[in-house]
């Protein structure tokens, strides 16, 4: 019988990680180890370099980051750059100096540039200018690639070590943050509607046009994604990647307007009134596609269709957060 491998999953609380540890709790893995943030400030050099010295894992799914949306980033561009740098460098370093071989680092999207030609594919990275609103947070996600890659380069023929990148798309799904004024898209618009049906409110107002296009995949499609990209064999893997372009898209493959997006979740959630769109208040980019072909030729496939993910998104608002 082979011993399990020692998995530490940092950030296991968030909507990612959490989907993580129930993906890998599905093909059988018991063996975890995880910390709080309270337990462990991964900010901190110190206690990242004792908590592996002592804990030793085997592997790590680096899905611990502070996130936020438009307005958060936009007001605290310091904290987001500094702190994502230094839990990035503390877990990454850690892992090298205490044996671990396998690491999957998670980034986002919005790594690639504003004007990025569409789908984004991964040869788009450092082509171009970032949106400015994110930049700090998005150059943060591009060192942590650099470091996986580096630390491969540098150690891998030496040390065995084999560090993967994955670059999901928009993410929703269970344990999604559905704060009325710092939540994403799809959680904001559960909520609008939601309200709207509870309240009988005639009409639902939607910022934009309702054109721009939106690629959207749910969270445990990603934390399968992860699971298969971090046990891909190293000869496959490498055959599909370039030790300095190593990073992996994870999309579903298609978009869908906003103005679908919100007529799909007023159906879902059941509201019958009418939704209206406020063409004065901005759009954002008019397209953001992940070109994940990449991920589809090495043999995996998004699973979950949007209404599928969309009810099972609301009945788990309808369960914690309603």
């Amino acid at each position: 019988m082979t011993t399990q491998p020692k998995i530490y999953i940092a950030g296991h609380r968030g909507m990612v990680g959490s989907a993580i540890m129930r993906t890998l709790e599905q093909l059988g893995h018991t063996n975890f180890v995880t910390r709080t943030h309270n337990e462990l400030e991964l900010t901190n050099q110190e206690a990242v370099r004792k908590f592996f010295e002592t804990e030793r894992p085997d592997q790590v799914y680096l899905a611990a980051a502070k996130v936020g949306g438009i307005h958060a980033n936009n007001t605290y561009p310091a904290e987001f750059i500094y702190s994502n740098l230094m839990v990035q460098a503390n877990v990454i370093d850690a892992a090298f100096n205490n044996g671990v071989k396998k690491l999957l680092f998670l980034g986002s999207s919005c790594i690639y540039p504003k004007l990025a030609k569409q789908p984004m594919s991964e040869d788009a990275l450092l082509t171009g200018l970032l949106e400015p609103t994110n930049e700090p947070y998005a150059i943060a996600k591009i060192a942590g690639i650099k470091l996986c890659e580096s630390y491969n380069r540098q150690y891998g023929g030496s040390h065995g070590v084999d560090y993967r990148s994955v670059m999901p798309t928009n993410l929703y799904g269970v344990g999604d943050n559905y704060h009325p004024e710092n939540s994403h898209v799809i959680p904001a618009m559960i909520r609008r509607f939601h309200e709207a049906k509870a309240n009988n409110s005639p009409t639902v107002k939607i910022w934009g046009t309702g054109t721009p296009l939106r690629e959207f995949l749910y969270v445990d499609d990603m934390a399968a994604a992860s699971t298969y990209v971090m046990n891909l064999d190293k000869v496959i893997y490498d055959k599909h990647t370039h030790p300095m372009l190593s990073h992996i898209n994870v999309g579903i493959g298609h978009d869908l307007t906003i103005a679908e997006l919100a007529k799909t979740i007023s159906n879902v959630v059941g509201y019958k009134g009418q939704i209206e769109f406020d063409s004065s208040k901005p759009d954002g980019s008019p397209r953001k596609l992940m070109d994940s072909s990449r991920l589809n030729n090495l043999g995996w496939q998004a699973k979950i269709n949007m209404e599928e993910g969309l009810t099972l998104a609301y009945q788990d608002f309808l369960k914690n957060y309603s």
